[in-house]
């Protein structure tokens, strides 16, 4: 976890902000509010109005959060005004099939009860998560908010990191963080080129409500055009990340409310009674996009402009706050020495410590979906038989459990409940 010693550099020099971070989402306040915990202050450039950003209304989308994430949320301080409304992930239910048809007997059934930390995760509404992060950066004054701006130039030298915005003002310092998603105009414009593909799926996503109770219980039913990924929220409510083939899925977004619903019975079943809409529709084109590097002289990529992976597991918003949580440790353990928070080694370190990580996600991930998002007989009869047999060994049962909850690997301190 440590940093090599190395020269002080930039004394004396003036900057508006050690950190500026492009885009304001989740991921980027975040490390502003990690980074503001020693003392570096940030300014967070944000697209979209303060307005859009504060919308109370509840428009059906939610995240999964690991337990580690809620670790590091707890540790910034946001955790204690979001638990009230944060909905614990007690078991999770894995099966395979096809529509209409029921599951196969072999499945996967994680229990929460099986390790000693508590719930693997929890699912917290993308409106009170947003407020949670804004409300926290207003009361900060080491963080600046600007909003409705967008960044049209950028320059880092080994003296320092500008910006330009397209109101015609520039900002400096210390380090450009990109958090602007997997189009990210910081990496196009550090020339930072991506792999990946498309998986011709697209994901169909809203909220229903149910007439049963749903217990904590987090469903993900494997068929051949793509998983469907049942969510528990507060009250009788699921959050439903539907993945289909581009055709099936611009079809069927394209219904009346009322047919979509039909569309979707087939798959849901009935196990928690009769379904219905609960705030909006939304879908998104699901690939795979991996920055070719995390890094540049005085920049680094974070979240989904460092990676961008197939929901099938629910590890994005995940795999974000761990980039945060290990770019927020190297760069105060390096300032704690005296050292240059975005010198060459301390970035470095950051990219070794994500990139094996974040590699071996994109190859489950995308290994997963090609190899339960098809009809192929003997593929389908061989991971049957690999979840059954998981599901029948409490060892390895566990070791995914533990994996779901974000437990395993090589943990920032600010995932684990400890001070850095």
């Amino acid at each position: 976890m440590d940093n090599p010693a190395c020269t002080p550099i930039l004394r004396g020099m003036t900057f508006d902000s050690d950190l500026i971070i492009i885009g304001g989402g989740l991921n980027g306040p975040a490390l502003a509010l990690a980074a503001a915990q020693d003392g570096l202050t940030s300014t967070v450039i944000d697209a979209l109005p303060l307005a859009s950003r504060k919308a109370s209304d509840f428009d059906g989308r939610c995240y999964a959060l690991a337990l580690a994430s809620q670790r590091l949320l707890a540790a910034i301080g946001l955790w204690d005004g979001l638990a009230d409304n944060a909905q614990p992930m007690l078991e999770i239910k894995v099966t395979d099939g096809r529509a209409g048809e029921g599951s196969s007997p072999f499945f996967m059934h994680f229990d929460h009860a099986e390790i000693e930390e508590g719930p693997m995760g929890y699912l917290v509404e993308d409106r009170y998560l947003r407020r949670a992060f804004l409300d926290a950066m207003e009361s900060e004054p080491l963080i600046n908010l600007r909003h409705s701006e967008t960044v049209v130039a950028q320059d880092t030298s080994p003296l320092g990191a500008s910006v330009e915005l397209a109101s015609g003002e520039t900002l400096s310092g210390r380090i450009l963080i990109g958090s602007d998603g997997r189009r990210s105009g910081t990496a196009e414009r550090a020339k930072i080129k991506r792999t990946g593909w498309s998986y011709g799926q697209t994901a169909l996503v809203c909220a229903i409500e149910h007439d049963k109770p749903h217990s904590g219980i987090a469903h993900q039913f494997f068929m051949p055009s793509g998983p469907l990924a049942i969510l528990p929220l507060t009250g009788n409510r699921s959050s439903i990340v539907w993945s289909e083939t581009e055709a099936n899925a611009q079809r069927i977004h394209a219904l009346p409310d009322a047919d979509y619903l039909d569309a979707l019975r087939p798959a849901f079943g009935d196990f928690l009674g009769d379904i219905t809409l609960a705030g909006a529709r939304f879908t998104y084109p699901l690939n795979l996009t991996i920055a070719n590097r995390f890094i540049d002289e005085r920049l680094a990529l974070i979240g989904d402009a460092a990676h961008g992976v197939h929901p099938i597991a629910g590890q994005g918003l995940n795999a974000g706050l761990r980039d945060v949580a290990a770019l927020a440790e190297v760069m105060i353990l390096a300032q704690r020495r005296g050292e240059d928070i975005a010198s060459p080694f301390v970035l470095e370190r950051y990219q070794q410590w994500r990139r094996f990580d974040t590699a071996t996600l994109a190859i489950a991930t995308d290994t997963f979906n090609k190899l339960f998002s098809n009809d192929n007989s003997l593929l389908r009869m061989g991971r049957d038989l690999g979840m059954g047999l998981v599901n029948a060994i409490p060892g390895l049962r566990r070791s995914f459990i533990r994996e779901a909850a974000g437990l395993t690997g090589d943990l920032p301190k600010l995932m684990t409940g400890r001070a850095l």
